[in-house]
């Protein structure tokens, strides 16, 4: 299997396999489609002034999770329109501008915490 991989690959450090066997088990468990449908369905459970927050730890489960926050916090109105009607506004807000990541203190004491990215969304209308 090593040498299957390409070799700026396997430089990267860590055995080889461990990329493999955490894919399979990606696919294996859905994990991506699960992350996909249940957001949104979480998003549609949350009173005014609710939270989501949400730690991902890998970056495939990040970029869905930025995609998806992304899309309920953006208006709708179309934008040839000069001013945004109430039923076009959007119904979240982002209460990080960016994902947060461990402090450096956090890292010292926990450092498995090196990979973690965490996103909240705040419903601000109904």
């Amino acid at each position: 299997m090593k040498e299957s991989i390409p070799a700026a690959t396997r430089r990267t450090g860590g055995n080889p396999a461990k990329r493999t066997f955490q894919a399979l088990r990606i696919e294996a468990n859905d994990e991506l489609g699960a992350i996909t449908r249940a957001l949104p369905d979480a998003l549609d459970l949350l009173m005014i002034g609710g939270r989501l927050v949400v730690m991902s730890f890998q970056s495939l489960e990040d970029r869905i999770v930025k995609e998806i926050f992304t899309q309920a916090s953006t208006s709708k109105s179309p934008r040839n329109l000069p001013v945004e009607l109430p039923e076009y506004a959007a119904k979240f807000s982002l209460v990080f501008r960016s994902s947060q990541t461990p402090s450096a203190e956090e890292l010292e004491s926990n450092p498995r915490s090196a990979s973690v990215r965490l996103r909240a969304i705040e419903r601000v209308a109904a």
